[in-house]
Formats: C-alpha cells, structure tokens, sequence
C-alpha cells in the first residue's frame, strides 16, 4: 500500500504493471483492493495506475479549426450536437458578459448556461401558459432557504441532453463535466431544511404538479467557510460576482413593503396602516425543470430596494453621502445574508424584516394571480370563498408563519372581507411543517421589536390569541386546575396577562399558572445548548413577552406535519401535545425524501449504469420502487465486482478533489468514513472526532504489526458549516482541523488513518464526497434530529450508516434491514431520564472517555486551549456543563459499533452485499414519494401534465 509520501504521478502497484487474475470477489481485504484498482479505474486489466492528481482546468484540446466552422445560430429548441454547438456561439458572440476576445472555459459556461436557458424558457413559458388557461389548484412552497446546487448539469440532465451538450463542448475543445465545475453554488441556503426545498420542487417539477417555490436572493448568501491554523473564518459569498445566468429579473412584478408606522381606524371601522418605511421588492426567477416531462415551474426570488425618489440627491451633492442614500441602504441590506447574527436588537429586526419580506411579497403576488385568474374565469367577480380551492400554501419551518397574519390582513384590510370569512379562508390555505424538537429552533419575538415592526400583524396576532383562548377554554378538554397553566403555555402571546374578559371565562378554583422556564429566544443555528440549559433556569419573574411563532403556526394551519416516523410522534407528545390533544386531526407524518435524479443519477453515474444494467432498464429514476429489485442479486459476485468497480472509480475522484482542497493525500485503498452536515452539537461531530482520537492513541501504543492487524485503513472526513456566533461549534471545527495536522503528518500512522475536514461544504461537495462514501454518520442524540435527509442520500448511494435510532434513522434501517446499519446509544425515550440521573450526579463516564478528554488537554493537538469544549462534557449541570448531549454516555457504545465496521470491511463480499442492500432499500427515501403524500393528504393538488 503506498504511502502518503508517494509523489503525485505515475504510480505502479508491486512495482509493475497489475493484472487483475482473482477469479473470486474474496475476502482478503489489501489483495483485492490492489489487483483491482486498475479496473475499477478504466477496465483494462494492465493500465498504469495515477494517483489523485487533478486534471488541469481549461481546453481539453486545441480545436479552433473545428470552431471557427460552427455558425453562430439561435436556436432555443436545440437538441443535437450540432445545433446545440451553433446555439453556445450564439449567445457567446450576441449574449455576451466576457469579452469578445477570448473564448475561455467561463465565457463558455456563460454561452452554455444560456443555451439550456432559452430551452427552459421554451418549456417554461408553455407551462404558465397552460397553468394560466386551466387554472388548477396550485402549491405555494414558501421557504427562507433554496440550497439549489449547481443549475447547469440538473438542467442538462432533466432535459436528457447530456449527450448532446458534451458533443457540442467538445467542438470547442471543452469537456462537459469541466464546464459543469465552472458554476458557483447559488448562496441561498445553508443545510438540509434548504435542500429538502430544492429536492421538492425538482419533485413538483417532475410529477407535473402545478407549483411555485418563494425564498429571498441573498446577495451574499450565509458565508463562505476557510479553513485556516486557527479553525473556520468566514467570508462573504460571491455567487453573483459574475452573474447568474439562471435568473430573470421580472421588472414588471414590484410590490410595497411597509414597516413600522401605526394603525388607524376610519370612520366605517376598517383599519389603515400608515407611515413608517415603505420599500419594494422585485422579482427574480429561476426555472425549475422536471425529468421527462415539458413541465417546468418557478422559483420566485425576492430582491428588496427602494424607489429611486427616495435616493437624497440634495443631501448628495452637500457631501452628506452616506445620509443621501441611507433609505436605498437599509432596504438593500435585508437581502444581504442568509440568518444574519441576532444577539442585537438590530439583528433581530434584520431577520424579522426577511421573513416578512418574504411571506407579504409572496403573498401579494399569490393573491395578484388568484385575482386576475379570478376575474378572467368568474365573469369580472372574485370568489374570495374559493380562494383555498386555488391557493395551497406549505410554511418550511416557522420562518414563514408571518404568511398567516399577512394573509389576514390584506382580506381584512386591502379586499374588506369580514374576520370570520377571512380566518376561515386563511386557516383553509396555510400549512406548516415542524422541522426540529429544539427549543431554541421554535422561534420567538421580542414583544418591543414586533410590535415596533409590524404594529398591524400584533393587532391581528393579538385577536387570533385571544379567540384561540376561548377555544381553549370551551373545549372541555383540559383539567380545570390546570386550564389557566394550559393556556399560558400554548397562547402565540407568552408571559402575556390573560385579558380581563377572558379571565372571567375560567374556573374559579383554578390557581395562577406553575412557573415554567423561560427557552431560548428564536435563533436557530447559532444557540450554544449550553446557553439554552442556561435560560431553562431562569426565573419566570423576568417574564420576558414574546410572541410564539411555532404556537401560531399551529393555531393557523389546517394541518401540522413531522419529517419522520418517530419526529412525528415527539412532536405530538411533547413539543405540541397540548395541541394535539385540541385538535389531533390537525397532525400528520410526512417523512422527508431526496431526489433521486440529482443524488444519484447525475453525480453517481457509475454506480447508477451498473444499478440500470441489472435492472434492465432506467425506469427506477422515476420509479425508485424497482430499486428493490437489486436485493435478488445482493449475493451475485459478477455484480458485487462492478459495484467495487463503480464505487472505487469515485473514491479516486475524491482522493483527487481532497488533494486538491486540502493539500492532504488520501489512500482509496482506505475506508471512506464521512460526516457532512451543518456543525451543531446535538449533532455530535465532537463525538465522532473524540472516537478518532480514541482510534489515533490506540495506534500510538501499539507495534506497526499490532496496528495493521488491529486496524482498517481509514480515512475520516468531516464538513459543514458552524454559524459565525456559535462559540462551541466552532470549537469543534478548531479540534477537528488540529487533530487532522496532527494525524495526517505522523509518519508512524502513514496511510492507516488520515482526517480531512472539506472546507466550504455545499451541494456541489456533496456530489463528490456522498458518492465515493462507504460508512455515513448520523449519531446525534437520540430525539433531537428531526429527519436529515443528507443520511437518505448516503444510503441511495450505496453507503452503510452508522448512527443513533433518531429521525429517519429508524425508518432507514428498517427498510434496509438492521444487519446492514451499525446502531449504537441511547433510545429516544431514555434522554430525558439519562439527564436527569446526571443531574443527581449518577453518571460514570467510562475511562475510555476520561483517557481521550485527558489525551486532548495533553497538547499533542496544539496549545489551543480546549478547556471550554471539554469542560461542556463534564459536570452534572449547569452553563456550559453537564455534558447536555450524552457524548459520554454514549461514547462506549460508539467505540465498539466502530469495531463492528472495521470488522465488516475485512470482509469484502459482506460489505459489497451491506453496500447494495442499502440502495435497494433506499427505494422509500424519494422526495417523489414524499410528494405526492403532500399533494394527496395536505394540499389536495393533482398532477397538470402538458401534452
């Protein structure tokens, strides 16, 4: 096995060329891998081997001849080489955006990008069209987050032009995949809740039903990661630095947002709200395009600015510079970051500001079609009673509970409905889906800001809260000694005094309500859970007001959903129980799914030709349902070696883009160990990296004989992002990147383990790294991941997880059976008992554990200190302390689950048949499936093909 010292290059195996001769697919483990890395590379059973070298970007060959031939014809329905060639010189001469003198890999990007646009255009123009005439019901997806990824291979690969775009590039002397790699990521999201949204509109767009997506266009998106000696740092994105060709500007859609101001009542009673500061947003599209089918629907981006009269020119040209444009500045800044920090009252008027930028812009522009369809269709008369028969509306989480009070206010305000008609209209469109158990997630306003902010949404909100009271208390469904507690804890208004009119509503015999802690404030990925454990302690006597975001979800919505089977069941018997004994009608499960076109046919298309070899045909793109057909074949040996075959070809990719990112070289020979996901701690990458060092002192006290007998080679890599204010996170990331400068220079260690952290992690990592994946980990404590989806798309690739039995953890092991997942730790219905034993000072880590905190605090790692990390997992309570996410209860169950992997990979027919029995199973984890539940159980769309 070679060494990390090997010099990138030719490199031969024992000296010479191999011949691959096994006639078995057998169980020693190093002999197969080396005799087989030349045909898992290419076929050929004696080409030299090169190591993870990248290919040098640019021409692939010198063909100018050949292009100087091809005509510059417009031509949108291209759909061959020659024509689709004709169409890229087009728009490089006629929709330039680089100079006419140069024809380099980015302006041919540009050209392309703008060749599959006007074929999307085609397409998407027809589907409006034909949604406009038809006028079925339609989904309104509305969302802070869109992680879209790169737009460029999607669109080729739904439009199945793949072929036919690679031929053309290549009369230019580009290659396809190169030209992909041009593409930044669009900065519109951070993690799972953002690709979930993109998985689910590439589902809309390829079941055919009628649909929109809302977000906002960050400028500068949340941040772009460096790794550096000192751990992350954080920079501002540049996605737009040079354009994005996959957006059009609809200067024709422009709607007023208004903050801040006040209400007034007219003479007829109907309340105006006037003043404050008025803005406006203009709309940014972005075609989504299904898989086989013409119908291609919309993204609506939402980008915020201020009309031009508002610019000062007076105070300009006085000099006062910054005082002439500082209305155009403070509109243009909420569209600047993605979650932008909030331990400031000023940031937490920014990020109340997005979301009602969001919900009022995406709802005017809903109601704006609903009204023109209307008055097209209903002889010049809007039905406003058949508004919830037309308008479907899905809130992603809680960012996008404004649309309720939105809602509400322009039927009230701007249509002049009654209360009654416009609650029941209101109540029959919005839905929500719950994407997280954490206190903290579940947002909360400050009284003083959303009042200030919003002054007529908390005069709605006020109305709503009070009715919802005395729904609670007509009920009859709680305790009369209990009621008055009830209602403090499921009113929107927290810490508020129940009204007067109200009051006289309860029991007499009902006592003032129990004091119950005070949570986090509404900040979802920056809270330290030490700070959370610290504000559950709080006295109640602060009673801070706030207005509950996730209360009034439920209370608006018709219906609730969890993302997974067990988050589901947590959701209705802890985080909304109360609820849910109101109204258990109102609750649904719908576990999350991923495309399978993006997360396996087009980044995996190695394995993806070998699963439709063995199928016989594609038609599990559309159908995964016919990926349980491999499970037949799990014990063939001819499959399980062109599975090797497949899966060795992208480690060698990976080793090439680690090389290449991180300067580290990595041995495909070795197991690929990788967690990827936002960095968090009830996530756990500090109970994956405590596991490493457990694995690396291990090594150090053993011979190199004992090593490589006790040992699999392996490499472990993690990526994600930790938010720019979370202390504790970024902590993680520090130890992380100094136990990989520690461990990937040891000479004693070479090959036999190595840690990567991949800096910047998004999509376009991901389409590299989940590929080449062969052990997955998802070991958050138990109860406190709502689903994931990145786990889905391990396990659609043919990876084998190890992990917690937490979100679809659960379902994914059962659907690819539990001897191909390795399970540790604690039970979700043990957490809470678990912590309350550490609070009495029962726990006894194990001295595994003790060792490795030890070990760490020894410097061998650096001199940073480490004391605030480790000190989080000691202690029994209290800030900072107590170990709140069970890493050391759950550590030796960890160790020995990572001893049962590297006993399984000794064994290569029973990883390979391990590796095939997981996409096999994957079948269930389609966003399509996912989908149509949504359309069947909660929106109640049909599919609206074109023909």
């Amino acid at each position: 096995m070679a060494a990390v010292t090997t010099p990138i290059g030719i490199r031969n195996h024992g000296g010479g060329n191999v011949v691959y001769k096994s006639s078995l697919f057998g169980n020693k483990l190093a002999e197969m891998r080396r005799s087989s890395l030349c045909v898992a590379l290419c076929g050929n059973p004696t080409i030299q081997c090169v190591a993870s070298e990248p290919r040098a970007k640019g021409k692939a060959a010198d063909s100018s001849d050949t292009s100087k031939n091809i005509k510059p014809i417009a031509n949108p329905a291209a759909d061959d080489a020659s024509s689709v060639a004709s169409n890229i010189k087009y728009h490089a001469e006629y929709t330039p955006t680089f100079s006419p003198l140069k024809f380099d890999i980015q302006k041919a990007y540009a050209a392309t990008a703008e060749s599959v646009r006007d074929n999307l255009i085609l397409r998407w123009n027809e589907t409006y069209k034909y949604f406009h005439q038809t006028n079925p019901k339609h989904i309104h997806y509305l969302s802070m987050e869109f992680l879209q990824g790169r737009a460029l291979s999607n669109a080729v690969g739904n439009l199945e032009l793949r072929d036919a775009y690679g031929a053309a590039l290549q009369k230019f002397g580009f290659d396809l995949e190169e030209v992909y790699e041009q593409e930044p990521d669009a900065a519109l999201g951070n993690g799972g809740l953002g690709r979930l949204a993109s998985c689910f509109l590439d589902s809309l767009a390829t079941l055919n039903y009628p649909a929109w997506g809302y977000g906002l266009r960050y400028k500068y998106g949340l941040f772009h990661q460096k790794i550096t000696k000192e751990g992350q740092e954080e920079v501002a994105e540049k996605w737009l630095e040079l354009g994005h060709p996959w957006e059009v500007v609809r200067n024709d859609i422009v709607y007023p947002i208004k903050f801040f101001g006040k209400t007034v009542e007219g003479y007829n009673g109907k309340k105006e709200w006037v003043g404050g500061e008025d803005i406006q947003v203009v709309a940014y599209d972005v075609p989504i395009p299904g898989y086989q089918t013409k119908n291609t629907i919309s993204l609506r981006l939402w980008q915020t600015r201020a009309p031009a009269e508002e610019f000062n020119l007076e105070a300009f040209n006085k000099g006062e510079h910054d005082a002439a444009a500082h209305v155009l500045n403070n509109a243009e800044k909420i569209c600047f970051v993605l979650y932008p920090g909030d331990e400031t009252e000023e940031g937490k008027a920014l990020r109340l500001k997005q979301q009602y930028v969001l919900c009022s812009a995406s709802l005017q522009d809903i109601i704006a079609r609903f009204k023109e369809r209307s008055l097209a269709s209903g002889g010049g008369k809007v039905n406003w009673d058949s508004f919830p028969s037309k308008v479907a509306i899905q809130m992603n989480d809680t960012h996008p509970t404004l649309s309720a009070p939105e809602l509400m206010r322009i039927l009230l305000d701007v249509e002049d409905l009654s209360w009654d008609q416009a609650w029941q209209i209101t109540q029959a469109t919005v839905a929500y889906t719950n994407h997280t158990v954490l206190p903290e997630a579940l947002e909360k306003w400050p009284l003083d800001i959303f009042r200030k902010l919003l002054p007529r949404h908390f005069e709605i909100i006020e109305r709503i809260d009070s009715e919802f009271i005395e729904q609670i208390v007509s009920s009859k469904k709680f305790e009369a000694e209990e009621l008055e507690a009830t209602i403090h804890s499921m009113r929107i208004l927290h810490n508020f005094d129940i009204p007067s009119n109200l009051k006289a509503l309860l029991p007499s015999s009902t006592p003032p309500p129990a004091p119950t802690p005070v949570k986090s404030s509404g900040k979802k990925e920056e809270s330290d859970a030490s700070k959370s454990a610290q504000k559950k302690t709080t006295s109640v006597e602060q009673k801070p007001k706030t207005v509950r975001m996730a209360n009034l979800c439920v209370v608006a919505a018709h219906t609730v959903n969890g993302v997974a089977a067990i988050h589901s069941e947590i959701v209705k018997d802890e985080v909304f129980n109360d609820f849910y004994k109101l109204w258990p009608h109102k609750f649904q499960n719908k576990t999350n799914g991923v495309t399978p076109r993006r997360w396996l046919r087009f980044c995996n298309p190695e394995l993806s030709n070998v699963i439709t070899k063995w199928l016989g045909s594609e038609e599990w793109v559309l159908n995964t349902d016919k990926l349980a057909g491999l499970k037949k074949y799990a014990d063939d040996k001819q499959l399980h070696r062109e599975w090797f075959q497949a899966k060795r070809k992208n480690k060698v990719k990976l080793a090439a883009y680690v090389k290449e990112r991180t300067g580290y070289t990595i041995s495909p020979d070795a197991l690929f160990d990788i967690q990827v996901k936002r960095i968090h701690e009830y996530k756990r990458q500090l109970l994956n990296i405590l596991g490493v060092i457990h694995r690396y002192k291990q090594m150090k006290e053993m011979s190199a004989k004992e090593r490589k007998e006790k040992f699999v080679p392996r490499v472990s890599m993690f990526g994600g992002k930790a938010f720019a204010t979370y202390t504790q996170a970024k902590r993680i990331v520090k130890l992380i990147t100094d136990v990989a400068a520690t461990v990937n220079n040891d000479p004693e260690i070479g090959d036999l383990m190595k840690v990567i952290f991949v800096p910047d992690y998004n999509v376009s990592v991901a389409e590299i790294l989940i590929p080449a994946s062969e052990l997955s980990e998802h070991i958050s404590t138990a109860g406190m991941e709502a689903s994931g989806t990145s786990n889905m798309k391990f396990s659609m690739n043919g990876c084998v997880l190890i992990g917690t039995l937490d979100g679809a953890n659960v379902e994914i092991r059962d659907e690819v059976g539990e001897e191909n997942f390795f399970l540790f730790g604690a039970r979700a219905e043990e957490i809470v008992g678990l912590r309350e034993e550490r609070k009495q000072g029962k726990f006894k880590p194990s001295p595994e554990f003790e060792v490795v905190k030890k070990f760490i605090r020894s410097g061998v790692f650096g001199t940073y200190d480490y004391d605030p990390l480790i000190g989080s997992l000691e202690g029994n309570d209290g800030f900072g302390r107590g170990d709140y996410f069970l890493v050391g209860k759950d550590f030796p169950s960890y160790i020995k689950a990572q001893e049962a992997v590297d006993e399984a990979y000794r064994d290569m027919d029973r990883w390979t048949k391990m590796s095939i029995m997981n996409t096999a199973g994957s079948s269930f984890f389609s966003s399509d499936r996912t989908i149509r539940q949504y359309a069947q159980d909660i929106w109640g769309i049909k599919p609206h093909p074109l023909s």
